[in-house]
């Protein structure tokens, strides 16, 4: 059995340079305990990142409304 490294992107896995596989090798990905929690972290912060919060503007005439009332 060998191990390579590699990295996965966009959901598929690049090797590194020069790692050569049979074509239609079956292979088995392992994943660190470390690494899972850095990349699932990433992944949520990143997602963040990309939805911004839709601000909320009041409608001037229910304020109007409003302060007349108080």
């Amino acid at each position: 059995m060998r191990a390579y490294k590699g990295l996965v992107k966009d959901g598929k896995i690049i090797l590194a340079e020069g790692a050569e596989l049979p074509e239609g090798a079956v292979v088995t990905i392992t994943i660190g305990e470390a690494e899972y929690i850095k990349a699932s972290l990433r992944s949520a912060l990143l997602r963040n990142q990309r939805r911004k919060a839709k601000v909320r503007v009041a409608v001037p005439a229910l304020t109007a409304l409003l302060a007349k009332k108080m």
